[in-house]
Protein backbone atom coordinates (compact mmCIF):
# COMPACT_ATOMS: atom_id res chain seq x y z
CA UNK A 1 0.00 0.00 0.00
CA UNK A 2 1.54 3.14 -0.97
CA UNK A 3 1.03 5.52 2.04
CA UNK A 4 1.09 9.76 1.96
CA UNK A 5 2.41 11.44 5.31
CA UNK A 6 0.78 14.91 5.43
CA UNK A 7 1.09 17.58 7.55
CA UNK A 8 4.25 16.87 9.93
CA UNK A 9 7.87 18.35 10.28
CA UNK A 10 10.55 16.54 8.07
CA UNK A 11 13.49 16.57 10.03
CA UNK A 12 16.91 15.25 8.84
CA UNK A 13 20.40 15.61 9.89
CA UNK A 14 20.59 18.92 7.31
CA UNK A 15 17.43 20.27 7.58
CA UNK A 16 13.99 20.73 9.29
CA UNK A 17 11.08 21.76 7.17
CA UNK A 18 7.16 21.24 6.97
CA UNK A 19 6.54 18.99 4.16
CA UNK A 20 4.96 15.60 3.04
CA UNK A 21 6.45 12.43 2.43
CA UNK A 22 5.34 10.24 -0.52
CA UNK A 23 5.95 6.70 -0.19
CA UNK A 24 5.50 4.33 -3.38
CA UNK A 25 6.87 0.66 -3.21
CA UNK A 26 8.60 0.79 0.39
CA UNK A 27 10.58 3.29 -0.81
CA UNK A 28 10.24 7.91 -0.23
CA UNK A 29 9.00 8.62 -4.02
CA UNK A 30 8.49 12.73 -2.65
CA UNK A 31 9.02 15.07 -0.19
CA UNK A 32 7.49 18.23 -0.43
CA UNK A 33 4.81 20.54 0.46
CA UNK A 34 0.84 19.81 -0.38
CA UNK A 35 1.87 16.25 -2.43
CA UNK A 36 -1.16 14.44 -3.72
CA UNK A 37 -1.72 10.65 -3.77
CA UNK A 38 -4.35 8.00 -5.35
CA UNK A 39 -7.12 7.49 -3.77
CA UNK A 40 -6.21 3.57 -2.50
CA UNK A 41 -2.82 5.17 -0.22
CA UNK A 42 -3.22 5.13 3.27
CA UNK A 43 -3.10 8.55 4.22
CA UNK A 44 -1.33 9.40 7.83
CA UNK A 45 -1.85 12.91 9.67
CA UNK A 46 1.75 13.55 11.23
CA UNK A 47 0.55 17.25 12.75
CA UNK A 48 2.64 18.34 15.52
CA UNK A 49 4.89 15.85 15.10
CA UNK A 50 8.36 14.99 13.73
CA UNK A 51 9.13 13.20 10.75
CA UNK A 52 12.18 11.29 10.85
CA UNK A 53 14.38 8.67 9.93
CA UNK A 54 13.93 5.28 11.30
CA UNK A 55 16.85 5.21 13.84
CA UNK A 56 19.74 2.08 13.44
CA UNK A 57 21.01 0.75 16.45
CA UNK A 58 24.98 -0.31 15.06
CA UNK A 59 25.85 -2.19 18.15
CA UNK A 60 23.52 -5.33 19.03
CA UNK A 61 24.14 -8.48 20.69
CA UNK A 62 21.00 -10.95 19.82
CA UNK A 63 21.03 -14.70 21.28
CA UNK A 64 24.43 -14.31 22.06
CA UNK A 65 26.22 -16.72 24.15
CA UNK A 66 28.00 -15.54 26.54
CA UNK A 67 29.55 -16.63 30.35
CA UNK A 68 27.50 -20.20 29.59
CA UNK A 69 24.31 -18.69 28.88
CA UNK A 70 22.29 -16.83 26.10
CA UNK A 71 21.23 -12.96 26.07
CA UNK A 72 17.95 -13.34 26.87
CA UNK A 73 16.50 -11.23 23.35
CA UNK A 74 16.82 -12.93 19.83
CA UNK A 75 15.97 -11.92 16.72
CA UNK A 76 12.32 -11.66 17.04
CA UNK A 77 11.74 -10.07 20.62
CA UNK A 78 14.96 -7.80 20.35
CA UNK A 79 13.90 -6.17 17.00
CA UNK A 80 10.50 -5.75 18.42
CA UNK A 81 11.23 -4.19 21.03
CA UNK A 82 13.83 -1.86 18.75
CA UNK A 83 10.54 -1.33 16.72
CA UNK A 84 8.59 0.26 19.28
CA UNK A 85 11.64 2.44 20.37
CA UNK A 86 11.51 3.84 16.54
CA UNK A 87 14.76 1.53 15.80
CA UNK A 88 14.19 0.83 12.28
CA UNK A 89 17.66 -1.54 11.46
CA UNK A 90 20.50 -3.27 13.66
CA UNK A 91 23.43 -4.30 13.26
CA UNK A 92 24.38 -7.37 15.29
CA UNK A 93 27.62 -8.93 15.62
CA UNK A 94 28.60 -12.75 14.10
CA UNK A 95 30.60 -14.19 16.72
CA UNK A 96 34.37 -16.42 15.01
CA UNK A 97 34.95 -18.81 17.08
CA UNK A 98 38.72 -19.96 17.32
CA UNK A 99 39.38 -22.53 15.18
CA UNK A 100 36.92 -22.18 13.02
CA UNK A 101 35.68 -20.04 9.52
CA UNK A 102 34.18 -16.80 9.25
CA UNK A 103 31.81 -18.99 7.03
CA UNK A 104 30.59 -20.99 9.62
CA UNK A 105 29.95 -17.65 11.79
CA UNK A 106 27.65 -15.94 9.24
CA UNK A 107 25.64 -18.76 8.44
CA UNK A 108 25.17 -19.42 11.83
CA UNK A 109 23.84 -16.07 12.66
CA UNK A 110 21.53 -15.80 9.30
CA UNK A 111 20.10 -19.11 10.81
CA UNK A 112 19.37 -16.90 13.84
CA UNK A 113 18.11 -14.49 12.42
CA UNK A 114 15.77 -16.11 9.67
CA UNK A 115 12.11 -16.42 10.37
CA UNK A 116 12.36 -13.91 13.01
CA UNK A 117 13.59 -10.33 12.63
CA UNK A 118 11.59 -8.17 12.51
CA UNK A 119 13.07 -5.00 10.70
CA UNK A 120 16.06 -4.98 8.77
CA UNK A 121 19.68 -5.95 10.34
CA UNK A 122 23.24 -6.19 8.80
CA UNK A 123 26.24 -8.28 10.67
CA UNK A 124 29.67 -7.53 11.96
CA UNK A 125 32.16 -10.30 12.66
CA UNK A 126 34.21 -10.62 15.73
CA UNK A 127 37.29 -11.83 14.43
CA UNK A 128 38.78 -14.51 17.42
CA UNK A 129 41.33 -16.21 14.78
CA UNK A 130 43.23 -15.22 11.88
CA UNK A 131 45.40 -18.26 11.02
CA UNK A 132 45.23 -20.06 8.02
CA UNK A 133 43.28 -17.92 5.41
CA UNK A 134 41.76 -15.69 7.68
CA UNK A 135 42.68 -12.56 5.83
CA UNK A 136 40.52 -14.17 2.98
CA UNK A 137 37.75 -15.10 4.71
CA UNK A 138 37.88 -10.91 5.36
CA UNK A 139 37.80 -10.60 1.62
CA UNK A 140 34.83 -12.92 1.42
CA UNK A 141 33.13 -11.69 4.20
CA UNK A 142 32.95 -7.96 2.48
CA UNK A 143 31.52 -9.63 -0.92
CA UNK A 144 28.67 -11.09 1.19
CA UNK A 145 27.88 -7.61 2.68
CA UNK A 146 29.89 -8.14 6.18
CA UNK A 147 32.06 -4.63 5.73
CA UNK A 148 32.59 -4.33 9.50
CA UNK A 149 34.81 -6.40 11.52
CA UNK A 150 35.50 -6.35 15.22
CA UNK A 151 37.86 -7.00 17.47
CA UNK A 152 39.07 -7.35 21.07
CA UNK A 153 41.80 -5.85 23.40
CA UNK A 154 39.59 -7.34 26.48
CA UNK A 155 38.76 -11.07 27.78
CA UNK A 156 41.87 -12.88 27.42
CA UNK A 157 41.37 -16.71 27.16
CA UNK A 158 38.27 -16.20 25.03
CA UNK A 159 38.10 -13.06 22.91
CA UNK A 160 41.26 -11.09 23.01
CA UNK A 161 43.76 -11.54 20.35
CA UNK A 162 47.74 -8.99 20.07
CA UNK A 163 48.66 -6.40 18.58
CA UNK A 164 49.94 -8.19 15.49
CA UNK A 165 46.64 -9.92 14.41
CA UNK A 166 44.92 -6.65 14.78
CA UNK A 167 47.74 -4.68 12.60
CA UNK A 168 46.87 -7.67 10.13
CA UNK A 169 43.42 -7.10 10.32
CA UNK A 170 43.19 -3.34 10.11
CA UNK A 171 46.35 -4.07 6.88
CA UNK A 172 43.72 -5.92 5.12
CA UNK A 173 41.13 -3.40 5.62
CA UNK A 174 43.47 -0.97 2.95
CA UNK A 175 42.44 -3.66 0.79
CA UNK A 176 39.24 -5.19 0.85
CA UNK A 177 37.40 -1.34 2.27
CA UNK A 178 36.02 -3.14 5.30
CA UNK A 179 36.01 -1.09 9.11
CA UNK A 180 37.75 -2.44 12.00
CA UNK A 181 35.55 -1.68 15.20
CA UNK A 182 37.74 -2.02 18.52
CA UNK A 183 36.38 -3.01 21.78
CA UNK A 184 39.33 -1.10 23.60
CA UNK A 185 40.49 -1.83 27.03
CA UNK A 186 43.99 -3.15 28.40
CA UNK A 187 42.73 -6.88 29.00
CA UNK A 188 45.86 -8.16 29.93
CA UNK A 189 46.06 -5.85 32.79
CA UNK A 190 42.69 -5.56 33.73
CA UNK A 191 42.81 -9.45 35.01
CA UNK A 192 46.12 -8.64 36.71
CA UNK A 193 43.24 -6.67 38.56
CA UNK A 194 41.02 -8.89 38.52
CA UNK A 195 42.70 -11.93 40.00
CA UNK A 196 43.77 -9.35 43.12
CA UNK A 197 40.56 -8.12 43.49
CA UNK A 198 39.15 -11.78 43.78
CA UNK A 199 42.30 -12.64 46.01
CA UNK A 200 41.51 -10.15 48.44
CA UNK A 201 37.75 -11.71 48.81
CA UNK A 202 36.39 -8.43 47.16
CA UNK A 203 34.02 -10.15 44.98
CA UNK A 204 30.83 -7.55 44.86
CA UNK A 205 29.78 -5.86 41.62
CA UNK A 206 30.79 -2.69 42.31
CA UNK A 207 34.33 -4.90 41.86
CA UNK A 208 33.49 -4.66 38.18
CA UNK A 209 34.31 -1.71 37.85
CA UNK A 210 36.71 -0.77 40.11
CA UNK A 211 38.76 -3.43 38.63
CA UNK A 212 38.84 -1.89 34.91
CA UNK A 213 40.27 1.62 35.60
CA UNK A 214 39.96 4.58 32.79
CA UNK A 215 43.71 4.41 32.13
CA UNK A 216 42.80 0.77 30.90
CA UNK A 217 40.40 2.13 28.36
CA UNK A 218 42.24 5.13 27.39
CA UNK A 219 45.53 3.44 26.89
CA UNK A 220 44.06 0.73 24.78
CA UNK A 221 42.41 3.14 22.47
CA UNK A 222 45.56 5.40 22.05
CA UNK A 223 46.99 2.14 20.83
CA UNK A 224 43.78 1.07 18.79
CA UNK A 225 44.28 4.79 16.69
CA UNK A 226 47.84 4.23 16.43
CA UNK A 227 47.58 1.25 14.86
CA UNK A 228 45.17 2.33 12.42
CA UNK A 229 47.61 5.21 11.91
CA UNK A 230 50.01 2.67 10.97
CA UNK A 231 48.25 0.59 8.85
CA UNK A 232 47.12 4.06 7.09
CA UNK A 233 43.40 3.01 7.68
CA UNK A 234 40.61 4.26 9.65
CA UNK A 235 39.22 2.91 13.34
CA UNK A 236 36.27 2.54 14.61
CA UNK A 237 36.24 2.47 18.87
CA UNK A 238 33.05 0.83 20.17
CA UNK A 239 31.39 2.11 23.92
CA UNK A 240 33.65 4.45 24.73
CA UNK A 241 32.45 5.17 28.21
CA UNK A 242 35.28 7.91 29.41
CA UNK A 243 36.78 11.41 29.23
CA UNK A 244 40.13 10.01 29.21
CA UNK A 245 39.24 7.82 25.82
CA UNK A 246 37.61 10.47 24.55
CA UNK A 247 40.36 12.57 24.61
CA UNK A 248 42.30 10.42 22.72
CA UNK A 249 39.58 10.18 19.86
CA UNK A 250 39.44 14.11 19.77
CA UNK A 251 43.71 14.69 19.88
CA UNK A 252 43.27 11.80 16.30
CA UNK A 253 40.57 13.71 14.81
CA UNK A 254 42.24 17.09 15.42
CA UNK A 255 45.57 16.07 13.32
CA UNK A 256 43.14 14.41 10.82
CA UNK A 257 43.09 10.87 11.84
CA UNK A 258 40.11 9.03 10.70
CA UNK A 259 39.12 7.44 14.05
CA UNK A 260 35.17 7.59 15.05
CA UNK A 261 33.76 6.29 18.35
CA UNK A 262 30.39 5.77 19.78
CA UNK A 263 29.13 6.07 23.01
CA UNK A 264 25.43 4.48 24.72
CA UNK A 265 22.70 5.72 26.71
CA UNK A 266 24.06 4.37 29.78
CA UNK A 267 27.40 6.11 29.77
CA UNK A 268 25.93 9.27 29.21
CA UNK A 269 22.80 8.62 32.09
CA UNK A 270 24.02 6.09 34.41
CA UNK A 271 27.07 5.76 36.51
CA UNK A 272 29.45 3.71 38.98
CA UNK A 273 27.19 4.22 41.24
CA UNK A 274 24.73 2.16 40.03
CA UNK A 275 27.15 -0.58 40.30
CA UNK A 276 27.28 -0.28 44.24
CA UNK A 277 23.20 -0.50 44.73
CA UNK A 278 22.28 -2.30 48.00
CA UNK A 279 22.51 -5.97 48.04
CA UNK A 280 23.21 -7.97 44.56
CA UNK A 281 21.47 -5.18 42.50
CA UNK A 282 24.69 -3.67 41.10
CA UNK A 283 24.67 -6.53 38.93
CA UNK A 284 22.31 -5.31 36.79
CA UNK A 285 24.25 -2.59 35.90
CA UNK A 286 27.14 -5.04 34.85
CA UNK A 287 28.66 -4.82 31.34
CA UNK A 288 32.02 -3.89 29.73
CA UNK A 289 33.64 -1.41 29.63
CA UNK A 290 32.19 -0.18 33.73
CA UNK A 291 29.87 2.79 34.51
CA UNK A 292 32.61 5.72 35.40
CA UNK A 293 31.96 8.20 37.77
CA UNK A 294 29.44 11.09 36.97
CA UNK A 295 32.05 13.48 36.34
CA UNK A 296 32.29 12.09 32.57
CA UNK A 297 28.58 12.50 31.89
CA UNK A 298 28.97 15.94 30.50
CA UNK A 299 32.25 15.62 28.87
CA UNK A 300 30.72 12.57 26.29
CA UNK A 301 27.72 14.75 25.99
CA UNK A 302 29.97 17.81 24.90
CA UNK A 303 32.00 15.43 22.17
CA UNK A 304 28.64 13.91 20.56
CA UNK A 305 27.63 18.13 20.54
CA UNK A 306 31.07 18.78 18.74
CA UNK A 307 31.32 15.30 16.71
CA UNK A 308 33.88 14.35 18.25
CA UNK A 309 31.82 10.88 19.25
CA UNK A 310 29.76 10.27 15.89
CA UNK A 311 27.13 7.51 17.11
CA UNK A 312 24.94 6.36 19.80
CA UNK A 313 24.51 2.88 19.94
CA UNK A 314 23.17 0.85 22.53
CA UNK A 315 25.05 -2.29 23.02
CA UNK A 316 22.16 -4.25 23.78
CA UNK A 317 22.71 -7.34 25.51
CA UNK A 318 20.47 -8.26 28.08
CA UNK A 319 20.71 -10.80 30.83
CA UNK A 320 17.38 -11.52 33.09
CA UNK A 321 18.50 -10.17 36.49
CA UNK A 322 16.77 -13.78 38.30
CA UNK A 323 18.07 -16.05 36.65
CA UNK A 324 21.55 -15.26 34.47
CA UNK A 325 22.72 -12.30 36.23
CA UNK A 326 23.00 -14.58 39.56
CA UNK A 327 25.25 -16.88 38.16
CA UNK A 328 27.69 -14.35 40.00
CA UNK A 329 25.94 -13.92 42.94
CA UNK A 330 29.64 -14.31 44.61
CA UNK A 331 31.75 -13.53 42.16
CA UNK A 332 31.59 -10.84 40.33
CA UNK A 333 33.74 -12.19 37.53
CA UNK A 334 31.02 -14.58 36.90
CA UNK A 335 28.10 -11.86 36.00
CA UNK A 336 27.23 -12.47 32.69
CA UNK A 337 28.15 -8.80 31.07
CA UNK A 338 25.02 -6.97 29.30
CA UNK A 339 22.62 -4.95 29.54
CA UNK A 340 19.06 -4.08 28.01
CA UNK A 341 18.23 -0.49 25.85
CA UNK A 342 17.47 -1.62 22.23
CA UNK A 343 14.07 0.14 22.90
CA UNK A 344 14.92 2.85 24.76
CA UNK A 345 17.70 4.83 22.77
CA UNK A 346 16.00 7.46 20.88
CA UNK A 347 13.71 8.02 23.75
CA UNK A 348 16.93 8.83 26.23
CA UNK A 349 19.07 10.96 23.83
CA UNK A 350 15.69 13.13 22.70
CA UNK A 351 14.73 13.63 26.54
CA UNK A 352 17.89 13.92 27.75
CA UNK A 353 19.64 15.55 24.82
CA UNK A 354 17.49 17.40 22.82
CA UNK A 355 14.67 18.57 25.61
CA UNK A 356 18.23 19.24 27.96
CA UNK A 357 19.46 21.44 25.21
CA UNK A 358 22.82 19.54 24.92
CA UNK A 359 22.05 19.13 21.15
CA UNK A 360 20.13 19.89 18.44
CA UNK A 361 16.88 17.85 16.73
CA UNK A 362 19.45 17.45 13.82
CA UNK A 363 21.71 16.19 15.58
CA UNK A 364 19.85 13.86 16.90
CA UNK A 365 18.59 12.69 14.16
CA UNK A 366 22.38 12.33 12.88
CA UNK A 367 24.06 10.46 15.95
CA UNK A 368 20.92 7.96 15.66
CA UNK A 369 20.31 7.31 12.19
CA UNK A 370 22.39 8.77 9.63
CA UNK A 371 25.59 8.87 10.87
CA UNK A 372 25.57 4.90 11.22
CA UNK A 373 24.20 4.48 8.23
CA UNK A 374 26.81 6.24 6.55
CA UNK A 375 30.02 4.45 8.79
CA UNK A 376 28.57 1.00 7.75
CA UNK A 377 27.47 1.28 4.55
CA UNK A 378 24.23 1.56 4.38
CA UNK A 379 23.79 5.56 3.51
CA UNK A 380 21.72 6.55 1.69
CA UNK A 381 19.19 3.51 1.82
CA UNK A 382 19.01 3.89 5.16
CA UNK A 383 19.22 7.20 7.65
CA UNK A 384 17.34 9.45 5.36
CA UNK A 385 14.29 10.95 3.97
CA UNK A 386 14.52 11.81 0.41
CA UNK A 387 13.52 10.35 -2.70
CA UNK A 388 15.02 6.42 -3.91
CA UNK A 389 15.52 5.94 0.60
CA UNK A 390 14.08 3.07 2.02
CA UNK A 391 10.68 4.33 3.54
CA UNK A 392 12.06 4.13 7.06
CA UNK A 393 10.10 6.65 8.73
CA UNK A 394 9.25 7.09 12.61
CA UNK A 395 6.46 9.53 13.33
CA UNK A 396 7.98 11.54 16.29
CA UNK A 397 5.83 12.88 19.02
CA UNK A 398 7.48 15.55 20.68
CA UNK A 399 4.67 15.68 23.81
CA UNK A 400 4.32 12.24 24.34
CA UNK A 401 5.19 11.64 27.92
CA UNK A 402 6.37 7.66 28.77
CA UNK A 403 7.70 6.49 32.07
CA UNK A 404 10.50 3.55 31.53
CA UNK A 405 9.90 0.46 33.19
CA UNK A 406 10.36 -3.46 32.90
CA UNK A 407 7.04 -3.79 33.77
CA UNK A 408 5.96 -1.86 30.24
CA UNK A 409 8.94 -2.69 27.96
CA UNK A 410 9.15 -5.41 24.81
CA UNK A 411 12.37 -6.63 25.94
CA UNK A 412 12.86 -9.93 27.31
CA UNK A 413 14.28 -9.00 30.61
CA UNK A 414 13.41 -8.72 33.83
CA UNK A 415 14.52 -5.42 34.62
CA UNK A 416 15.12 -1.93 33.22
CA UNK A 417 18.40 -0.49 33.47
CA UNK A 418 16.31 3.03 33.08
CA UNK A 419 13.84 2.03 35.64
CA UNK A 420 11.12 4.83 36.08
CA UNK A 421 12.86 7.01 34.03
CA UNK A 422 10.27 9.67 32.93
CA UNK A 423 11.06 10.89 28.79
CA UNK A 424 8.94 13.27 27.05
CA UNK A 425 9.10 12.52 23.41
CA UNK A 426 8.38 9.03 21.97
CA UNK A 427 8.18 7.10 18.78
CA UNK A 428 4.10 6.98 17.65
CA UNK A 429 4.01 5.40 13.94
CA UNK A 430 6.75 3.19 13.05
CA UNK A 431 7.36 2.56 8.94
CA UNK A 432 9.70 0.16 7.97
CA UNK A 433 10.16 -0.07 4.35
CA UNK A 434 6.37 1.58 3.47
CA UNK A 435 4.91 -1.20 6.36
CA UNK A 436 3.69 -0.19 9.59
CA UNK A 437 5.20 -2.40 12.10
CA UNK A 438 4.46 -0.16 15.29
CA UNK A 439 1.27 2.44 15.71
CA UNK A 440 0.25 3.65 18.53
CA UNK A 441 1.68 1.32 20.61
CA UNK A 442 0.79 -1.52 18.96
CA UNK A 443 2.52 -4.05 17.08
CA UNK A 444 1.60 -4.44 13.37
CA UNK A 445 4.99 -6.11 12.50
CA UNK A 446 5.48 -9.65 11.26
CA UNK A 447 8.36 -12.48 12.30
CA UNK A 448 11.07 -12.82 9.38
CA UNK A 449 9.58 -9.65 7.37
CA UNK A 450 12.94 -7.74 8.38
CA UNK A 451 15.74 -8.50 5.50
CA UNK A 452 19.22 -9.21 5.50
CA UNK A 453 21.84 -6.03 4.88
CA UNK A 454 24.30 -6.51 2.41
CA UNK A 455 26.54 -3.31 3.52
CA UNK A 456 28.60 -1.47 0.99
CA UNK A 457 32.48 -1.60 2.09
CA UNK A 458 34.05 1.95 2.26
CA UNK A 459 33.49 3.97 -0.85
CA UNK A 460 31.42 1.41 -2.63
CA UNK A 461 27.54 2.06 -3.55
CA UNK A 462 24.97 0.64 -1.84
CA UNK A 463 24.25 -3.32 -2.57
Amino acid sequence: MNTLIRNGTVVTANETRKADVLIEGGRISQVGPGLAAGSDARVIDASGTYVIPGGIDAHTHLDMPFGGTMSSDDFLTGTRAAAFGGTTSIVDFAIQARGTRMRDALDTWWKKAEGRATIDYGLHMIVTDLAGAGLEDMDDMVREGVSSFKLFMAYPNSLMVDDGTIFKALSQTAKNGALICMHAENGSVIDVIVARAVAEGNTAPIYHALTRPVKAEAEAVHRSIALAEIAGVPVYIVHLTSEDALNEVREARDRGVPAFAETCPQYLLLSIDDLARPGFEGAKYVFTPPLRPKEHQPKLWDGLKHDHLQVVSTDHCPFCFEDQKILGKDDFTKIPNGGPGIENRLQLIYHHGVNAGKITLNRFVEITSTTPARIFGMYPRKGEIAPGSDADVVIWDPEAVHTLSAKTHHMRVDYSMFEGFEIKGNARTVISRGEVIVDNGKFLGKPGRGQYLKRAARGGAWK
